[in-house]
C-alpha cells in the first residue's frame, strides 16, 4: 500500500534534489501526499468493516443464526471481557496521543514513556482478543457452530491483523527516527500513526457493539436495511 512505502522511507532526512533545494518530511509535498494515503486507507478499511456489517445482518436473518447475546448462558449477554478489552484499546489509543504531543514538543521521555505504553496496551489487547476465542472455545462456540461464532472470529482477526499492521509501520518509523537522532521529525508520520490508531479504536467500538447486541437489536438493525 502506498502509505506504507511512504512511511518506509526517510523523508525526514535532508535530500538535495539536482535541481532543487533540499526536503524534509515537513514538505507540503510530502505532507500533503502521506495525509492522502492514509485517508485512502482509512476509507478501504472503513469499507471493508462496512461490508462485513452489512453480510452480518443479511446473514443475521436466517434461522439458522444464534446471536452471541441475549439469553443468560451466552458469552457476551456478560460483557465485561469486551470492555476490559476495550479499555486496553482506549489507553493504547491515548498514549499514541501523548506521544504526539511530546514529539511535536521535543520531549524524548514523554515520547519514549507513552510509545511503549502504545505498544505494550496494543499487543495486550491482541493477546486478550485471542484469550477471548479461547473462551469461546472452551464453552462450546467454535467457529463452524454458529454462523454469528464465525462473523465474531473472523471481525476480530481482521481487525487485530490491522493493528499488527498498524505496529509495524510504528517501529519502522520510530526506529528510522531515532536512527537519524532526529525527534522532531517524528511528529509527522506519528500523526498518521495515531490517526490510525484512534481510527481503529472507532472500528472497535462499534464491531464492540454489534457482537454485543441481543437478537430484538440485531433484527432491528437488519430491519432497517432492508433485510
Amino acid at each position: 500500500m502506498k502509505i506504507l512505502k511512504i512511511l518506509g522511507t526517510k523523508p525526514w532526512l535532508h535530500e538535495q534534489a539536482a535541481d532543487g533545494p533540499a526536503t524534509t518530511w515537513d514538505g507540503p509535498n510530502t505532507v500533503g501526499a502521506s495525509r492522502t494515503a492514509l485517508r485512502f486507507v482509512l476509507a478501504m478499511v472503513g469499507v471493508l468493516f462496512f461490508l462485513f456489517i452489512i453480510t452480518f445482518l443479511s446473514r443475521s436473518q436466517y434461522p439458522d443464526f444464534e446471536a452471541l447475546a441475549g439469553a443468560p448462558w451466552q458469552p457476551f449477554t456478560d460483557t465485561s471481557r469486551l470492555w476490559f478489552n476495550t479499555g486496553l484499546l482506549a489507553l493504547a489509543s491515548i498514549a499514541m496521543q501523548c506521544g504526539l504531543v511530546g514529539a511535536r514538543h521535543d520531549k524524548l521521555n514523554v515520547v519514549v514513556a507513552s510509545l511503549s505504553a502504545a505498544v505494550f496496551f496494543t499487543v495486550m489487547f491482541i493477546v486478550a482478543q485471542l484469550d477471548l476465542w479461547l473462551y469461546l472455545q472452551s464453552m462450546g462456540y467454535y467457529i463452524n457452530s454458529n454462523p454469528a461464532n464465525s462473523y465474531f472470529y473472523l471481525l476480530t482477526a481482521v481487525h487485530g491483523l490491522h493493528l499488527i499492521g498498524g505496529l509495524i509501520v510504528l517501529s519502522n518509523v520510530v526506529f528510522r527516527v531515532w536512527y537519524d537522532n532526529d525527534l522532531h521529525s517524528l511528529a509527522a508520520p506519528l500523526q498518521l500513526c495515531t490517526t490510525y490508531w484512534h481510527f481503529l479504536f472507532g472500528v472497535w467500538l462499534v464491531l464492540f457493539a454489534l457482537l454485543s447486541s441481543r437478537p430484538e437489536t440485531i433484527n432491528a438493525l437488519a430491519a432497517m436495511c432492508g433485510f
